[in-house]
């Protein structure tokens, strides 16, 4: 009889195997057992379980044993040929990395190790140490590529710096909705932010192209009139230069922002995910578009008030040539010259064998 209770427990909720599958060339071992809503509770399992008798007929487990919770036997778990003991921990509305950084310092100050023993924290804590060892990596290399790629593009280090420094503007807006949806920093983050400064380097190119071209007309135009290029016209250059790039920054942020809220609102397997690459996308095209439009015409604007342009150094007047205030002045030469005629000369009474000269300024 005991046989038989131990039989039916195990089959019933430890799963037996009673067959083997042949499928080609694989095989598969079929178990059974009873569904999870007889067997999840001492109750159930004390009425639902049968157990057949030696005479016919079946009676409930309960009937012949006694069904309850209790603590099994505690297992030796080894792990590099050391005893190993696990604290299993779940992390609910707040981040991994700071949840760990809290918890070190608790255990540092509040629990005294014996001797030989040692703490790792393990889990999906590795998988973020591990990613960020990589972004250290993958970030600075990111900003030197898109540095090199701007001085390949533009072949001056000034416009290079405009776009590089507007970068933390446009990456601004992405903090900025974070902070406000309450999403911590995480891998996915990082990689909406890597995206984000693309895009910002990208749209920063795009102005000072349309910054560079107005002001290359209105130089133009200056050269034509014959005149030097002043603030004014560079204020005017900028402001339609930065005037033409509205729409089609407008139409880049439209489509971006179209493509990424439905991810934003989005829900189901893998959304969270898609939610934190978004967000900084979402936050930076609203920062970006002000810094596109106000920030970069203003240091365009800095910048090229303190580069002469070449029409300008031509309308200069050089050092050698003579100044308008100067004209009246006689040259060191001049005034020689003029000194050896305005020179009195002395007539001889007594005869001479040269002629006499006689001066008309005397």
């Amino acid at each position: 009889m005991v046989a038989d209770v131990q039989d039916v427990i195990a089959t019933a909720l430890g799963a037996e195997p009673v067959t083997t599958t042949v499928e080609g060339r694989e095989r598969y071992t079929v178990v059974v057992r009873y569904p999870r809503d007889l067997r999840s509770d001492p109750q159930s399992i004390a009425h639902d379980v049968l157990v057949s008798m030696p005479g016919g007929g079946t009676v409930p487990v309960g009937e012949v044993a006694d069904v309850h919770l209790t603590q099994g036997a505690t297992s030796i778990r080894t792990e590099n040929a050391k005893l190993a003991t696990y604290v299993f921990v779940d992390i609910r509305d707040r981040d991994l990395g700071g949840y760990i950084a809290d918890a070190k310092r608790a255990v540092m100050d509040q629990v005294l190790l014996p001797a030989g023993t040692y703490l790792i924290w393990s889990g999906q804590f590795e998988y973020l140490e591990r990613a960020e060892a990589r972004l250290k990596l993958v970030v600075p290399i990111t900003i030197l590529i898109i540095f090199l790629l701007l001085y390949l593009n533009f072949g001056r280090l000034a416009e290079t710096f405009i776009v590089m420094l507007s970068l933390p503007f446009a990456l601004s807006g992405g903090l900025w909705l974070l902070w406000w949806l309450s999403f911590n920093f995480s891998v996915a983050v990082a990689v909406g932010f890597i995206a984000l400064a693309g895009v910002a380097a990208e749209t920063g190119v795009m102005m000072l192209i349309y910054l560079d071209t107005a002001l290359t007309e209105m130089r133009d135009e200056c050269a034509a009139a014959g005149r030097p290029m002043s603030r004014t016209d560079l204020r005017c250059a900028i402001m339609i230069g930065a005037v033409e790039r509205v729409r089609p920054k407008m139409m880049t942020v439209a489509a971006i922002m179209g493509g990424l809220l439905p991810i934003l609102w989005s829900s189901g397997t893998g959304s969270e995910v898609m939610q934190r690459i978004a967000v900084p996308m979402i936050g930076g095209m609203v920062s970006s578009t002000l810094l596109t439009l106000v920030v970069i015409p203003a240091i365009y604007a800095l910048v090229k008030d303190t580069q002469p342009s070449a029409a300008e150094l031509a309308h200069r007047p050089r050092t050698s040539e003579a100044r308008p205030d100067d004209r009246h002045e006689p040259s060191i030469a001049a005034v020689r010259s003029k000194a050896d005629v305005t020179r009195p000369r002395v007539r001889s009474t007594g005869p001479s064998t040269s002629p006499a000269i006689s001066s008309s300024a005397a």
